[in-house]
């Protein structure tokens, strides 16, 4: 049995819904929203829903692969500084916590970064910092997130993905205005998608055809 799969088509997709959540979180553009369509806003006030400004602000980059240094490069046009770490190296995953204004996630569902993002790396974040995932849902303890939204730490979440999916609506996390979930469309624009299927196609008929596919993962692959 040939598997194959569609790597390289969606990076450039996924670090711009990663920048969108960072940008909707920092200026809590949900909760604008929200109370605009609520008819409870009665226009302009001085202190209402104040954000934060990314320029000059610190973006931990957790997995530096292919997504998250286009992430970077996003960035750094917004004068902000990158610290990262990954399986390429970098500093610390502790310390980049502690250190980061933005920590997002880029990294795969593996046994080592299953819950990664625990109580204790929680604990450490600035209270005014912003938790972006757009890997995968596996990788942040839900629980420990809950309890430590209540305590105040990060000050924003901005989630592409959660563990299940979909998340029941019963589930704490639905209950804080602080928190954005977007039903995993980091991939969802029409050139990615589009992208997607041509790779999936070029593997499947390559494999009828006796070839080895061009994307193929149990190398060597051996089509009949």
């Amino acid at each position: 049995i040939v598997i194959t799969n569609t790597p390289d088509v969606l990076t450039e997709a996924t670090a711009e819904l990663a920048f969108a959540l960072m940008l909707a979180a920092a200026r809590r553009l949900g909760e604008g929203d929200r109370l605009v369509r609520s008819g409870a806003w009665t226009g302009w006030a001085l202190d209402q829903l104040l954000g934060i400004e990314l320029h000059g602000k610190t973006l931990g980059i957790v997995g530096y692969g292919r997504i998250g240094q286009a992430m970077a490069r996003r960035a750094v046009a917004f004068g902000m500084h990158i610290i990262h770490t990954g399986r390429s190296g970098g500093m610390p995953v502790d310390e980049l916590f502690a250190t980061a204004d933005v920590v997002s996630l880029h990294c795969p569902l593996t046994p080592e970064t299953r819950n990664l993002v625990n109580a204790a790396r929680l604990a450490v974040m600035k209270p005014t910092a912003i938790l972006v995932n757009t890997a995968r849902g596996g990788v942040i303890d839900q629980d420990a997130l809950v309890d430590a939204l209540r305590n105040g730490r990060p000050g924003f979440a901005a989630l592409d993905v959660t563990d299940p999916e979909p998340l029941p609506l019963s589930h704490p996390l639905y209950a804080f205005p602080n928190v954005t979930i977007t039903p995993h469309i980091a991939s969802a624009s029409v050139e990615t998608r589009s992208r997607m299927a041509e790779c999936a196609a070029r593997n499947i008929i390559a494999a009828l055809n006796g070839e080895a596919p061009p994307n193929a993962v149990n190398h060597p692959a051996s089509p009949r």
